[in-house]
């Protein structure tokens, strides 16, 4: 995902140091929906240098700091449309595999343990949500919103608020479990 990232973007807005980069990925907050940190493009972009993929087109200096400057290689722009090409096919559907397994062994806890995790991965969720919503705010207000980006909005707020649902019905209906053994 790294790597279609940085050549998505050389791609898109032309030559960029890793910081500009990097400070792309950090306001697009593709930590949480593309799973690419925004410390790890220095890695992916000298290995990418080394395949050709970008070009390390000038540097420029400032007082004691040297600005490494990136430009896509036709050999870049290949891979990511094979990326892209690969992303587009590949089955998107992914499960909670570890809530799941939780689940099926989950009655070793006790039910107020249980209840006290899924109230702190409720939140979370809701803090997701919640983060989500202000970097649509940020790009919209940034002249930035695309179809694209607007689908992509839409889907993370679906998902994301299927699985707080979820969490939701787990904690009442552990409740109402807890109650009725109570009586």
């Amino acid at each position: 995902m790294t790597r279609m990232m940085i050549l998505g973007l050389l791609n898109n807005f032309g030559s960029m140091s890793g910081y500009e980069i990097q400070q792309m990925l950090q306001s697009s907050q593709t930590e949480m929906w593309a799973y690419v940190q925004p410390a790890s493009i220095y890695h992916a972009l000298r290995k990418l240098q080394q395949e050709g993929k970008i070009i390390l087109e000038t540097v420029e200096h400032t007082g004691l700091r040297a600005k490494a400057i990136y430009k896509i290689a036709e050999d870049g722009v290949l891979e990511l449309r094979q990326l892209i090409e690969q992303s587009l096919s590949k089955s998107s559907v992914v499960f909670p595999a570890s809530l799941y397994t939780a689940l099926t062994f989950m009655d070793e806890l006790p039910v107020p343990l249980i209840l006290e995790a899924l109230a702190k991965q409720e939140r979370e969720i809701a803090a997701v949500m919640a983060a989500m919503k202000h970097g649509e705010e940020m790009k919209a207000q940034a002249g930035a919103m695309t179809v694209q980006a607007e689908a992509v909005f839409t889907n993370i707020y679906a998902q994301v608020g299927m699985q707080l649902e979820f969490i939701r019905k787990l904690i009442v209906d552990l409740e109402s479990r807890q109650e009725g053994e109570s009586l």
